[in-house]
C-alpha cells in the first residue's frame, strides 16, 4: 500500500527515538511494576482503543497466564465501533475479559459507574476464593498516554465513599503527553505497607484500591507500522519524530478510509449558511457583528473552524482524480490538503516550514480530540493471522 513509506518513515523515527524514552527512570518504573504485580488482586491492562494491539503492555508476557487480568480498552469514542465490537469477540476467543471505556470524558459518568460495578464484581469472585482480606488492590498498567491517571481519578471520584472525604483527594497528575506520570502512585491507601497518602479507594464491600503507575514501553519496538500507529496516537512524544510527518500519516489514513464520506452534507450547509449571512446583511449589520463577535478564526477547536475543516477535506479527497494507491498520488493529494487547510485553520501566510508546522499541530489536536472522525488503526484480519 502506498501509506506504507510513510510508515516506514514514521517509524523509522521512532525506532531510533526509542534510547530516549527507555531512559534509567523507565527501566527502574519496570522493575518496580513487575515486583508489584504478583502482590495485586487484580491487574487492568489498559490499552487504546484506537490500537487494541499495537498498545499492548508488553511486560505483562513475562507473567503466567493463571494472572488475573482485564483489558480496558480507553477512548472508545476515538475509535470505530464496529473494529472494536471485532476485537472486542477476539479477546473473548482467547479467553480473556475486555471492556471498554472513556475515561477522559467527564460526561460519561454512567458509563464509568457500569465499569465500577463490574470491577467490584469481579472482586467479588476472586474473594470467594482468597478469604484471606476483605480489601483488593488493582494495578493499573499500560503504555504511555493510554488513560491511566484519568481512569483511576474517574473511577475513584465515582465511587468515593463520602462527599466529606472529598476534600482529602489526592488525584493523579493527567496529561495529553505521554510519561507524565514519573512513579508508581496509590493514591489513598488502607494498606499499612504502602504510603498512606498516595493509595486511592473505588469502593467498598469488598474495600477496593486502585494503584496507578507510569507508562511503560519496551526498548525495542521492530514493527515500523507499530511506531506509526504508537506516534500517531500520541504514545510517544511528537517531538520525537516530528508533527508534520504525523499530520501527513493521518491523512493518509483518512484518505484511505471512508470516514470523509461523513461529511458530504456540510458542502450543503456551507451554501446555507452563505445564504443565511446574505440575509443577515440584509437586516442589517449589528445582527451580522454580533454573530461574527461571537467566533475566534485563530480557535481551531471552534465549531465552524471544525466544519471548515471537514469540508475542506471532504472536497479534497472527493475532487481528487489520481490513484491513492500510488505513493506518488498520495503525497500530491496530501500536499494540496496542507495548503488548503491553511485557509481553513485560518493560519496566516509566514514561512513556508512555520505555517505547515502550525496546520500540522491543530490537525493532530482534532484528530486526538475525535473532531475527525473515528479511527480503529488495528485491524483483526490484518493484524492476526
Amino acid at each position: 500500500m502506498a501509506i506504507a513509506y510513510l510508515e516506514k518513515r514514521l517509524g523509522s523515527g521512532v525506532k531510533r527515538a526509542a534510547k530516549t524514552w527507555f531512559s534509567p527512570h523507565m527501566a527502574a518504573a519496570s522493575r518496580a511494576v513487575s515486583e508489584r504485580i504478583p502482590l495485586v488482586d487484580l491487574v487492568l491492562e489498559i490499552r487504546d482503543a484506537r490500537i487494541p494491539l499495537s498498545s499492548e503492555y508488553d511486560h505483562l508476557r513475562n507473567f503466567s497466564s493463571s494472572l488475573k487480568r482485564i483489558i480496558v480498552l480507553n477512548k472508545m469514542d476515538l475509535a470505530n465501533r464496529s473494529e472494536i465490537k471485532e476485537w472486542m469477540r477476539y479477546f473473548e476467543q482467547q479467553n480473556c475479559i475486555s471492556f471498554g471505556v472513556n475515561s477522559h470524558n467527564k460526561d460519561n459518568i454512567k458509563e464509568e459507574s457500569l465499569f465500577l460495578k463490574f470491577l467490584q464484581a469481579q472482586v467479588k469472585e476472586l474473594k470467594k476464593i482468597d478469604h484471606s482480606s476483605y480489601t483488593a488492590t488493582i494495578m493499573l498498567v499500560g503504555i504511555p498516554n493510554v488513560g491511566k491517571s484519568a481512569l483511576a481519578n474517574s473511577l475513584h471520584q465515582i465511587g468515593r465513599i463520602s462527599a466529606a472525604e472529598k476534600g482529602k483527594l489526592k488525584h493523579a497528575v493527567v496529561s495529553p503527553i505521554p510519561g507524565e506520570t514519573k512513579d508508581i502512585s496509590s493514591l489513598k491507601v488502607c494498606f499499612r505497607w504502602l504510603p498512606s497518602k498516595l493509595m486511592k479507594r473505588i469502593g467498598s464491600h469488598p474495600n477496593v484500591y486502585v494503584l496507578d503507575t507510569p507508562g511503560i514501553l519496551p526498548p525495542d519496538i521492530l514493527d515500523v507500522e507499530m511506531c506509526s500507529k504508537l506516534a500517531l496516537t500520541g504514545a510517544v512524544k511528537d517531538c520525537l519524530v516530528g508533527e508534520k510527518e504525523l499530520a501527513q500519516y493521518f491523512l493518509a489514513t483518512l484518505n484511505l478510509s471512508d470516514e470523509y464520506k461523513k461529511w458530504e452534507k456540510l458542502c450543503t450547509e456551507e451554501n446555507e449558511r452563505s445564504t443565511t449571512d446574505h440575509r443577515l446583511r440584509f437586516l442589517g449589520r449589528s445582527e451580522l457583528d454580533a454573530k461574527r463577535k461571537r467566533q475566534y478564526p485563530t480557535d481551531h477547536t471552534q465549531d465552524f473552524v471544525v466544519h471548515d475543516a471537514r469540508r475542506t477535506l471532504f472536497e479534497t479527497i472527493s475532487s481528487f482524480h489520481g490513484d491513492l494507491e500510488k505513493e506518488k498520488d498520495l503525497s500530491r493529494l496530501i500536499e494540496t490538503q496542507f495548503t488548503a487547510l491553511q485557509e481553513a485553520f485560518r493560519v496566516a501566510s509566514e514561512s513556508g516550514e512555520d505555517t505547515e508546522h502550525k496546520v500540522a499541530a491543530k490537525l493532530l489536536n482534532l484528530y486526538r480530540t475525535g473532531r475527525l472522525g473515528h479511527y480503529t488503526l488495528d485491524f483483526l484480519t490484518r493484524n492476526i493471522q
